[in-house]
């Protein structure tokens, strides 16, 4: 018996086509969303099942460090203490801002000359030290982190009996344009990946870990991704992300050498033409990523005068351009309220041309220009 057409009669499962269900239908987004996370496992250098799927960056940052504390600390009878990059995404901060308020002990790690001081980070760790949660890549600055120095750090204290073993969870989620993506090369146990800062497609994202790795899931409501992450997946965002993080990868080594090429010219047209300026960076650098200060300017105002002419930059990240206070990251780094109240991001990818940041370059001072004019009358 055959039939010409299928009918499909389960709409109520969602979707047409959710991978949880056992008609064709169902197996075939399964196949897709199976095949994305394998593709993903292959780039990072881990199994399959190390992938689980969410909904972005976010998500997977709040699952490493809430999930992965809550289940620690449910076996250590309460007691708990993590350490954060201050200057990471508000994803990593907010979250453990939220474990502060639940009685876990927390502390910012120390930074010095760009990078994180392992010397004062051994001093800090405890026996109770579950977790240290970082970015690979600074999203304002584009400070490249020492994760691995972070991560033998991390090591040594646990083959040495002074903790239980601490687990390092890295978001790499600005990495991929410039930087390998493979779990080693980060020297994580737990690995968040973003599809929207590798591609167009937003909505999906990744944190990678090993099954032996304690998590409690955040919610109820189904058993997919482990049962950590319930929920319908999305097969056809998964491919797209797995698809972008590929591309990324192979392109990163051309990408890297042009971006390079062109944030050095970059910056030397900006200082040529603009008086008291500042770089932020630090000992390694993603070299996409720009961040400047202007003191005494008022820098929303120029990303609105670089809008009107043509060009889209920003302050500094999205998620926190309510603050009056100015960019938390460039405080955290230099301790200046002024440099921090008056930054700038740049950052591109490979559809922009070596002209076209020639051309910022000149509208920029001539933004700058207009506002020192209005300073002066």
């Amino acid at each position: 018996m055959f039939w010409r057409k299928r009918i499909y009669l389960d709409r109520a499962a969602g979707a047409a086509g959710n991978p949880s269900s056992p008609h064709e239908e169902g197996r075939r987004a399964k196949a897709m969303l199976e095949n994305a996370r394998t593709d993903i496992a292959r780039l990072v250098e881990v199994q399959s099942d190390d992938v689980i799927f969410t909904s972005g960056a976010t998500e997977s940052n709040a699952l490493a460090i809430l999930g992965h504390v809550r289940a620690r600390r449910a076996a250590a009878y309460g007691k708990a203490h993590v350490l954060y990059l201050p200057t990471a995404h508000a994803s990593i901060v907010e979250n453990m801002q939220l474990l502060a308020a639940e009685g876990v002990s927390i502390e910012a790690l120390p930074i010095r000359a760009g990078q994180v001081d392992t010397d004062k980070l051994s001093n800090m760790l405890r026996r109770e030290t579950m977790l240290v949660s970082m970015d690979a890549v600074c999203g304002e600055t584009g400070i490249v982190w020492n994760t691995r120095e972070i991560a033998e750090v991390l090591q040594n204290a646990s083959d040495g009996g002074a903790t239980e073993r601490i687990l390092l969870h890295v978001d790499a989620s600005q990495a991929p344009l410039t930087e390998k993506i493979t779990r080693t090369h980060f020297g994580a146990d737990l690995l968040t990946l973003d599809a929207s800062k590798v591609g167009v497609t937003r909505g999906i994202g990744a944190l990678v870990a090993h099954r032996s790795i304690a998590i409690a899931s955040l919610y109820r409501g189904g058993g997919q991704e482990r049962t950590l992450r319930p929920g319908t997946e999305a097969p056809e965002l998964a491919l797209s992300f797995s698809a972008a993080l590929r591309a990324a990868v192979l392109g990163r080594a051309t990408f890297r050498a042009a971006a390079k090429r062109d944030r050095a010219n970059l910056i030397h047209a900006i200082t040529d033409t603009v008086p008291n300026v500042y770089i932020q960076e630090g000992r390694a650098q993603a070299p996409h990523i720009l961040n400047l200060s202007f003191p005494g300017r008022d820098t929303d105002y120029l990303v609105a005068l670089l809008d009107e002419v043509g060009f889209a930059v920003s302050t500094r990240s999205a998620c926190e351009t309510d603050s009056e206070d100015g960019s938390r990251v460039v405080f955290a780094l230099t301790g200046d309220r002024e440099r921090a109240r008056a930054t700038l991001r740049i950052s591109w990818d490979s559809r922009v041309r070596s002209r076209s940041l020639a051309r910022f370059a000149a509208a920029l001072a001539r933004g700058i220009a207009f506002i020192d004019s209005m300073g002066r009358r």
